[in-house]
């Protein structure tokens, strides 16, 4: 485990959690593994590795999964949660990002930060003395729940390198997808991108996560999930568009229904991050390779490493 320093970085442990272009394979590696020992723990009771630390759940946006997830792995680790609420804070007055930074960084010992703002978490962390975790900075990163994907896909498949995986909807929006192109890379998956030409994923997301570590990539807007190990999925992001009616049209266009898994390979895995709308129909749910709800409940062990790595314990 690297050194805690005295000074922040970007990565490591004890440390802010701002993005997975910060860590390197070996640190994902040992969030993955640990998060592997969280998930032992679960059932256990009487965990107290984080007690006495108090806990900052910021969250700006809307949220369940994440929220409450962050919620649920920091109780189960023993520490205190304290939940800020923006609309009953002095937010509402005004008040700025940088002031009720500094201020929440007086009262906990680590803040996790959902922001609609891009580049929020990094501010937020350059003013905190205390480690930052990002939950989601408008469109940009959500390093958390690429590390879930990560720990679900080798949970499920037993390994990522060489796997055929298929990344399908709002390319261009959507933070979870950004995030996981590069962990995929990074570990050596096959990746497709599935998305209507004007929600393509950019193109310097794309040409790093090559450049870096000779990804396999490439782009349809067809789709065709033979050969495919691990589908996923993420819904059109309405609230992203100035347009509402093009976004119901895409919406209806990129859907994964039983018609179209019925030549589907039967040990595909589908994975979402949650909400889903329109683009997986509730009958989908029941069928064996949907496994999006296990994926969200990986959160807790997966977010108990977090906390527990990020906090130096």
């Amino acid at each position: 485990m690297p050194r805690c320093q005295r000074k922040k970085s970007r990565a490591g442990f004890g440390k802010d959690l701002i993005s997975i272009r910060d860590l390197s394979k070996g640190e994902v590696e040992l969030f993955l593994s640990e998060a592997a020992r969280m998930e032992k723990l679960l059932g256990m009771p009487g965990c107290e590795l984080l007690k006495g630390k108090v806990v900052a759940n910021m969250f700006y946006e809307p949220s369940t999964r994440t929220n409450m997830s962050f919620q649920a792995a920091t109780k189960r680790l023993g520490a205190k949660i304290m939940t800020f609420y923006p609309t009953t804070s002095s937010a509402a007055k005004g008040e700025t990002l940088a002031d009720t930074i500094r201020m929440i960084d007086g009262y906990a010992d680590a803040i996790v930060l959902r922001h609609p703002l891009e580049g929020a978490a990094r501010f937020a962390a350059d003013l905190s003395e205390h480690p930052v975790i990002n939950a989601g900075d408008g469109g940009n990163q959500h390093p958390t729940q690429t590390l879930i994907d990560l720990y679900s896909i080798k949970k499920l498949k037993g390994k990522i390198a060489g796997l055929n995986v298929s990344l399908l909807g709002d390319l261009k929006h959507a933070r979870a997808m950004r995030s996981l192109l590069y962990g995929l890379g990074m570990f050596g998956a096959k990746v497709t991108l599935i998305s209507p030409p004007a929600l393509r994923m950019d193109e310097d997301i794309i040409e790093e996560t090559k450049r870096k570590f000779g990804a396999d990539v490439s782009q349809t807007a067809s789709i065709d999930l033979s050969g495919c190990d691990v589908l996923y999925v993420c819904r059109i992001q309405k609230e992203r568009f100035s347009d509402p009616y093009e976004a119901e049209k895409m919406q209806k266009e990129f859907r994964v229904d039983l018609e179209l898994l019925s030549s589907a390979p039967k040990d595909l895995a589908i994975l979402h991050p949650l909400p889903k709308v329109d683009e997986i129909p509730p009958e989908v749910d029941a069928d064996p390779r949907a496994k999006y709800f296990e994926q969200a409940k990986n959160g807790v062990p997966v977010r108990m490493a977090v906390l527990k790595l990020c906090l130096g314990v």
